[in-house]
């Protein structure tokens, strides 16, 4: 069981991420329009799942506004923004902000849970740690990132770098 940590107190998640070089887990998540999007909706194109509690909190907002401004130049990648969030409010928040080069998909049906970023305890119990897995078109995993604090920012430019 990977951990992180919150306001300095230790946080236990539910598993750990899938390891660099497997095949990464099946998801159903939902996207704003309440449809399901999974592994096959993205076949054949590079994702990067952008993983973090709310877009309610300040780096979670960041991380979001920083992952769309890096998919513009990314070609054949999809960056997919992970939380528990309702997907209105996921919409909401990319509308208002004009963010169209990311996707957001919801966790609040589950389908989430084979990648052990759940917090199993604290303040922030069920929901996600802040956590970064990019995939290859094939969905082998090519980079994984637990961000060691939850309210620190990813390493986007590791991330980008995986992809090669």
């Amino acid at each position: 069981m990977a951990q992180t940590s919150l306001g300095g107190n230790p946080v236990n998640l539910v598993g750990d991420l899938p390891a660099v070089g497997s095949s990464a887990p099946s998801f159903t998540l939902t996207k704003a329009d309440l449809t399901d999007i999974t592994p096959a909706d993205l076949a054949g194109q590079r994702v990067v799942l952008n993983i973090f509690p709310s877009l309610d909190t300040k780096t979670c907002a960041m991380s979001v506004r920083k992952f769309n401004e890096l998919a513009s130049g990314l070609d054949n990648t999809t960056v997919l923004c992970v939380s528990a969030d309702l997907p209105f409010a996921q919409a909401r928040f990319c509308g208002a902000e004009g963010l169209t080069n990311v996707v957001t998909a919801s966790t609040f049906r589950g389908g989430f849970t084979s990648y052990g970023v759940a917090m199993a305890d604290g303040k922030m119990s069920g929901l996600m740690a802040r956590a970064v897995v990019v995939l290859d078109e094939g969905g082998k995993v090519l980079y994984n990132q637990l961000v060691p604090s939850v309210g620190d920012e990813p390493d986007y430019d590791a991330a980008v770098a995986a992809l090669g």
